[in-house]
């Protein structure tokens, strides 16, 4: 009987993430550090059993979809409203940060003004996916700390719209006045629909009752809710990431909940490590190689100005030390998102390939070690054995 070529891959990464996982959960570090470093291994420069990483990069974007999807049926919109100052205010303060460090930089090496711009909200992008994932396996996504850098993490994913649109006018591609007037539907379509979530409380999709006896329909009626309302979301020039969240939102206002969740958390778990091990192939290990001194100093950088700076800010907002540091902690990476800022940067010449392979590394190493990271953090901020414990916020 003739076999696939495709079976000997797929069996090749499912048995790496495995044994990775494995391997990796002895040492009681995170999934997400197994799937990126699978996506090393199985690469282009590792085993090579995946040599166009562009199929798995698509496909880790419907993992992105797929956990803002479930984050948006943990998350008490009520509870994230009340607080919505913090976010806003925080994801402003990092975005004008990052761009003062990036004219540091690039007054020193006398850049243009559109590379410094660009540089600056590259450092002020986050990783929804890894942050995300790490408070909802943890159960801290309704906590204080996790509504705080949930809020910033979306309100990230919204500012991407305005950051892509300033790109393209510094590239001399002005976006028309139809796609801005999309993006203006777009927005209004989500406030609309939040409203109506928040005054309406619970209902009842539409057509359940001829689902109630089909787990097969299931299925794929929750597909449909979770990728219907995001590709409608995207086709008005949104992200489709921020579509899906409401979508889950939309979900969690529903009794049935459960089954869309007992239908959908496979696929979530298949999508959301096929997402890392896009980012892990991403790394060039020739480039990273040549050019590791620089890559290693810039990443050490990052986590050295992005942790405090975001634990000041989250700290002015109103948090106490520890849940300050830790929020400091979790905002310390630079985001998937930034990726994109990153090439659209190279296609508009606003920056060199040399500049965009280091880019590329510094934010897949940030990401690779960043769980980590997150991780000695919250146990560093424990206070000690027998000291008393402040009362926190739920």
């Amino acid at each position: 009987m003739h076999m696939d070529p495709a079976m000997p891959v797929v069996v090749g990464i499912v048995f790496t993430i495995l044994i990775l996982g494995l391997a990796l959960r002895g040492l009681r570090q995170p999934a997400a550090v197994a799937y990126l470093i699978a996506g090393v291994v199985i690469g282009p420069q590792g085993l090579g059993l995946v040599n166009d990483a562009n199929v798995i990069i698509r496909l880790g974007e419907i993992g992105v979809v797929l956990l803002l999807f479930f984050v948006g049926m943990e998350i008490s919109l009520p509870r994230l409203l009340e607080r919505w100052q913090a976010p806003l205010f925080g994801m402003l303060l990092k975005a004008m940060v990052g761009i003062g460090c990036a004219w540091l930089i690039g007054s020193r090496l006398d850049w243009p003004t559109e590379r410094i711009i660009l540089l600056g909200f590259v450092l002020s992008l986050n990783s929804t996916a890894v942050v995300l994932k790490m408070l909802r396996d943890w159960g801290e996504m309704d906590t204080r700390v996790g509504r705080d850098v949930t809020g910033v993490l979306l309100i990230q994913d919204l500012a991407l719209i305005p950051m892509l649109i300033t790109l393209d006018f510094l590239g001399g591609k002005p976006p028309t006045a139809s796609v801005v007037g999309l993006q203006v539907l777009g927005g209004v379509l989500l406030i609309a629909l939040l409203t109506w979530v928040t005054r309406r409380g619970e209902f009842h999709l539409p057509f359940a009752r001829l689902l109630r006896a089909d787990h097969e329909l299931q299925v794929f009626a929750a597909l449909i809710v979770c990728f219907g309302l995001a590709f409608t979301i995207g086709l008005l020039g949104l992200s489709v990431a921020i579509g899906a969240f409401v979508a889950g939102i939309l979900i969690a206002a529903t009794p049935e909940e459960h089954w869309v969740t007992k239908s959908m958390e496979p696929f979530y778990i298949v999508f959301v490590a096929l997402f890392f091990v896009s980012i892990g192939m991403s790394i060039d290990l020739t480039f990273a190689r040549d050019n590791w001194q620089v890559i290693l100093f810039l990443v050490g950088a990052v986590f050295l100005i992005n942790t405090p700076i975001s634990t000041l800010i989250m700290r002015m907002l109103g948090d106490d030390w520890r849940e300050s540091l830790y929020a400091g902690a979790l905002l310390s990476q630079i985001g998937e998102f930034s990726l994109v800022l990153a090439a659209v940067g190279l296609q508009a010449q606003l920056i060199t390939g040399f500049a965009y392979q280091t880019t590329v590394a510094v934010i897949a190493l940030t990401l690779l070690i960043s769980p980590t990271w997150i991780a000695v953090v919250k146990r560093l901020r424990r206070p000690p054995a027998g000291a008393a414990r402040l009362p926190v916020e739920p």
